[in-house]
């Protein structure tokens, strides 16, 4: 079976799709890891959450003009609805979803 691209699941996404652009090399992206583990488990079933390692990844980072990390996305229908450099605590990511999707 072959291997879905990231465009691929933006358009078949039938949730909304939060992406956080990382590194391993990056401080503040590992710091953001288990929030972003925690926030998959919390929002199971309603969103879609992907991690993109922009050292594997750099022409998808590149499109989406990434240019600091932890970069966060929130795509919906394959387009973006909000965007934030910079690790978030959980209840500000939270907010945010819950305001770019008016829940």
């Amino acid at each position: 079976m072959a291997r879905k691209t990231f465009d691929d699941l933006l358009r078949e996404s039938k949730l909304p799709v939060f992406v956080d652009f990382y590194a391993d090399w990056c401080g503040p992206c590992r710091t953001l890891s288990p929030v972003i583990r925690q926030l998959a488990e919390e929002y199971s079933g309603k969103l879609t959450v992907v991690k993109i390692n922009v050292d594997k990844q750099p022409d998808v980072a590149a499109r989406y003009q990434v240019q600091g990390i932890p970069a966060l996305f929130l795509f919906q229908n394959g387009s973006v609805l909000w965007r934030s450099s910079g690790a978030l605590p959980l209840q500000a990511l939270k907010a945010e979803i819950s305001r770019a999707l008016g829940w």
